[in-house]
């Protein structure tokens, strides 16, 4: 009687077998189980495929289940494009509206507004009636003392009114939106979940925010908050289909695929995108993701181009073209710039780590909006005396970049012309420089000091801020300064034995922009250190194809140099910094101990706390999961045994419970919950018993006390785990967690094992 009653209980128990809502998502703040998440996406596949032969309506269902990968990609390309397109065009005008407004329609930036006029002569192309600066529209006089220091006054107004609006609208309304945002998507693409961090708010504020942020003149780039645009974009879009809103792993893919697209639009580098997001961000990255980030990366480029922001008809931000081949000789300059992109790397990353440990552990972090007002008020002041620092940054780098023509009015041009020149026009000779060019060189020389310091307090602060463009100014400022010395002791001593060979008189043989080119990418190397995506950007960023050779050396040079004194990157430092459980794929662990070494409970510690198949009651679960805060729970046989069975999640466990007491009758406190394929044998007068064996993993990962802890790292990195179970012949001794790798990782380098703050 007893045993049919308790067959009869056994079925009832059964509805666990139809999934419940929010079994198996993650709480804030902790690791994704990859393998799980992998498992779950099988299931449902192979779930798909076998109901795709019963009627027409389930293979349509399962075909567009199969497109619906591609779907969220052009829906990704098309609002990143459209989204970097709108930036740019804001901060163009923004940034212009510093120093004047165009009278015929204020909503043109300068140079719009000169295009329209008929009055606009090629000499003075900067000059219109149209546009008339803020001092000359107040009081009628363009130039004179007065009017430099109403302009004067006014820039450093409207950068104070940006600023402080980008850094109030953060505060408020998404703290999220703070930063280069590629720290904590490199954090996100390798398991751990950060809610809110690529929410709606998050996209909304930031896209506003980054146009105030970089119109305001700080010393900021646009491109990493780009990346942290586009995958906001991917994570909205993720939301429409279950495919990926009910799978962590799925969703990872669709971001590596979105931070693709926002390198794309950034830079107008579709295959360098794809390229950054393999090399950089991504921690999985499936062949799969690889076309589908080729995809995305392909639809943002293709809608920026159509919007057209630079309205030059051309993708890239600084287009080039160079007359001149480089020489075998040019390598020395150029490998001396990788040196010093490496050590301004280096110099950088330590400045600005510790500025902003000092933030985070002094009463600086308390008063962000006077922090950026202040950066702000400084770099305003020292920033407009100097034409190169007062324009925006991407106008000086393409200045840098640019080759000197004739048609040239810049005063990086003014050489002294030979007037029997008879050649033609694109190919001039080289000539010696002009008093416009020493004065360039002076203030060039001021602008790279005080962009090398200023950065440094810049980069990290409570708004938009990203590190490509500084970084490639303070690069391209160096390699046009390099540039112009070799071009100069080319022309005065080309009977020299490195000139003789390449440089006869009369001939046009060094371009000192390019040096800019290599220079910027030598710094942006030794930041962040990337090698291939860099160069890659690099080349598509300019169009300057045959220039691969020189980019290499120098983009190789920089990461050997920056890397002698310290392997990590800008965004590795700062991952660090906060803490975040990332478990480094290109770090080596070479110490020798063991899983034993490592796993808890220690000597001394209260014992593992466990479940037993078919001998816990309900209230006995509640209580273990109210004391404790793990992330789950060994199952065991017995707790004399404790012979190992499976791993329970404590999500799971909550919700299963909380599930069956509001849908079943009989289950109370004293009912008994089993985890086998059988009820246990229970006399007539118990409840009825919980069967929650659905939500057991019979199959967690377990190592042996010996395994050496080089091999549990590695497994911890190559299958994405949260934790895994140390036993001896079948019994369990204990369990290591990802923080508990990293905190060991952490005492073995002799850092502080407690700053990993998260679990």
């Amino acid at each position: 009687m007893v045993n049919e009653e308790m067959n009869g209980a056994g079925n009832l128990m059964d509805f666990l077998d139809e999934p419940f809502p929010d079994v198996s998502t993650y709480e804030d703040f902790h690791t994704i189980d990859w393998l799980r998440e992998k498992s779950r996406d099988t299931d449902r596949h192979r779930k798909i495929t076998s109901k795709s032969k019963e009627s027409l309506w389930e293979l349509i269902k399962s075909l567009l289940d199969a497109w619906s990968g591609w779907v969220v990609m052009l829906l990704i390309g098309l609002l990143s494009g459209t989204l970097a397109g709108v930036i740019d065009l804001a901060v163009d005008w923004m940034t212009d509206l510093k120093e004047g407004v165009c009278l015929s329609a204020f909503w043109y930036s300068h140079e719009q507004c000169c295009w329209t006029s008929n009055e606009t002569t090629f000499d003075d192309r900067d000059k219109c009636p149209q546009w008339q600066k803020w001092a000359e529209l107040m009081t009628g006089h363009a130039e004179g003392a007065g009017a430099y220091v109403l302009n004067y006054f006014l820039y450093i107004l409207w950068a104070l009114l940006f600023s402080f609006l980008a850094v109030s609208l953060v505060r408020v309304f998404a703290p999220y939106a703070c930063g280069s945002g590629i720290p904590e998507i490199k954090t996100i693409l390798s398991g751990f979940i950060i809610r809110g961090y690529l929410g709606k708010w998050t996209l909304l504020i930031k896209t506003v925010t980054l146009v105030l942020a970089v119109s305001s003149g700080l010393s900021l780039g646009k491109e990493g908050p780009l990346v942290h645009v586009a995958c906001c974009c991917g994570n909205l879009f993720c939301s429409l289909f279950s495919k990926y809103s009910k799978n962590e792993g799925k969703r990872r893919e669709v971001l590596s695929a979105a931070a693709a697209a926002g390198v794309s639009v950034a830079f107008g580098a579709p295959i360098g995108g794809v390229l950054f997001s393999l090399e950089e961000v991504s921690y999985y990255f499936p062949l799969k993701t690889l076309w589908r980030s080729f995809f995305a990366a392909l639809v943002a480029a293709f809608t920026l181009r159509s919007i057209n922001p630079f309205g030059n008809s051309r993708l890239v931000l600084f287009y080039v073209e160079y007359h001149t081949p480089w020489y075998m000789a040019e390598l020395v300059p150029f490998i001396l710039l990788g040196v010093f992109g490496g050590l301004w790397g280096t110099l950088f990353i330590r400045a600005n780590i510790a500025w902003c440990r000092r933030r985070k552990t002094t009463q600086l972090g308390k008063y962000p909006v006077l922090e950026v007002i202040a950066v702000t008020g400084i770099t305003a002041l020292l920033a407009y005396p100097n034409p190169y620092t007062r324009r925006s940054t991407s106008e000086l780098i393409s200045e840098l970049f640019n080759d000197c023509g004739a048609l040239e009015s810049s005063q990086l041009c003014d050489y002294v012309n030979n007037p029997n020149m008879s050649r033609p026009v694109d190919d001039i000779p080289d000539r010696p420089a002009g008093p416009g060019v020493y004065n360039a060189l002076w203030q060039l020389t001021l602008a790279l000091i005080f962009k090398i310091v200023i950065t440094i307090f810049t980069f990290g602060m409570k708004i938009p801020s990203g590190l490509f463009i500084p970084s490639m100014a303070v690069g391209a400022i160096a390699g046009r300064i390099v540039g112009i010395a070799v071009e100069q002791m080319a022309y005065h001593h080309h009977d020299w034995i490195i000139f003789k060979n390449w440089c006869r008189p009369g001939a046009d043989c060094v371009t000192p922009g390019l040096y800019a080119m290599v220079g910027a990418a030598a710094c942006l190397g030794g930041v962040t250190r990337m090698t291939v995506s860099l160069v890659v950007i690099m080349f598509e960023l300019t169009g300057g194809l045959e220039y691969i050779v020189p980019l290499m050396a120098a983009a190789v040079t920089s990461k050997w140099v920056a890397d002698a004194f310290g392997k990590e990157g800008i965004y590795e430092s700062h991952i660090l910094l906060n803490g975040y459980p990332y478990l480094d794929v290109r770090d080596e662990f070479t110490h020798r101990t063991l899983a034993t070494d490592v796993m808890r409970p220690r000597r001394n510690d209260p014992p593992l706390a466990v479940l037993t198949q078919d001998s816990t009651t309900v209230e006995d679960v509640e209580t273990l999961i109210k004391d404790t805060d793990y992330n789950g729970f060994p199952v065991v046989v017995s707790r004399e045994s404790e012979r190992l069975i499976g791993f329970v999640q404590r999500r799971d466990l909550t919700l299963a419970i909380k599930n069956a007491r509001q849908k079943q009758d009989g289950v109370v406190s004293s009912s008994v919950v089993y985890f086998t394929e059988d009820a246990p044998q229970l006399p007539a007068s118990n409840p009825q018993p919980l069967k929650l064996r659905r939500i057991l993993n019979l199959s967690p990962f377990t190592v042996t006390d010996h395994t050496p802890m080089e091999t549990v790292v590695d497994i911890f990195r190559k299958l994405g785990l949260r934790q895994c179970l140390v036993t001896r012949s079948g019994r369990l001794l204990g369990i290591i967690t990802k923080k508990d790798v990293l905190r060991h990782m952490a005492q073995m380098m002799n850092q502080d094992p407690e700053s990993i703050m998260f679990n």
